[in-house]
């Protein structure tokens, strides 16, 4: 059965308050954590004890999204920590099918990113080491950019090859995602949306979460992209 997640990207939280921030996202599926390393992208986030003290206050599970050079040797330490989906950018790691593994031996899910002009092609084959495939509709390292039409079309052929494949590999889409790109994300065929200023940005980000997962869920169905 089809399900919209929503996993709200607390880059747009207010970090002094962050426990408070995590609270009214309760509702959400995850909260995505953009660790960033001012290489990989050119930002700073926060890293490792962060997203550890993260973890023991959080009301829902981690997502983390590894946006850091040198993957094979970081991203296993984030499992570690107990973290439930550690996703990393196919362009920061030397060996991907080890590396997704690891992670899926240490007990999180294993997720791959891929930045906007990354083809999915070279990737299809090694979609059963996954999880989750994460198509980046923005170019990874800041939040509050436009959504990257663009995309559209790399969503849609990784719908095509993991339904072709039956295998259960989630398709998560981050950059730009509010009440009206949702729509079209869902309809090529993205579930897992990350949504940072359409949440916080809103009065009631509690409110906004189940805007989102309601538009993005009527959008799957009337696109067909919705199975049982």
């Amino acid at each position: 059965m089809f399900q919209c997640c929503i996993n709200p990207s607390i880059l747009s939280a207010d970090f002094v308050n962050l426990e408070a921030e995590l609270q009214r996202i309760a509702n959400a599926d995850a909260v995505h954590v953009d660790v960033m390393d001012n290489h990989f992208v050119p930002n700073l986030t926060l890293g490792l004890p962060v997203v550890q003290r993260i973890q023991a206050v959080s009301p829902v599970p981690l997502d983390a999204h590894l946006m850091i050079s040198d993957a094979d040797r970081w991203a296993p330490a984030y499992a570690d920590a107990g973290v439930a989906s550690v996703t990393f950018h196919a362009e920061a790691a030397m060996a991907p099918v080890k590396l997704a593994r690891e992670l899926r031996a240490r007990g999180s899910k294993a997720g791959m990113a891929l930045r906007p002009a990354t083809p999915v092609e070279p990737y299809l084959d090694m979609l059963s080491e996954l999880d989750m495939l994460l198509i980046m509709t923005v170019e990874p390292g800041f939040g509050g950019q436009s959504f990257l039409d663009i995309t559209l079309p790399k969503i849609r052929r990784a719908r095509a090859a993991i339904d072709g494949s039956g295998i259960g590999v989630a398709i998560q889409v981050d950059g730009g995602i509010t009440e009206e790109t949702i729509l079209r994300a869902a309809e090529a065929g993205a579930n897992v949306f990350v949504a940072g200023s359409a949440v916080y940005g809103d009065e009631d980000p509690a409110a906004a979460i189940d805007r989102l997962r309601a538009a993005g869920s009527k959008a799957a169905m009337a696109g067909g992209s919705a199975k049982p």
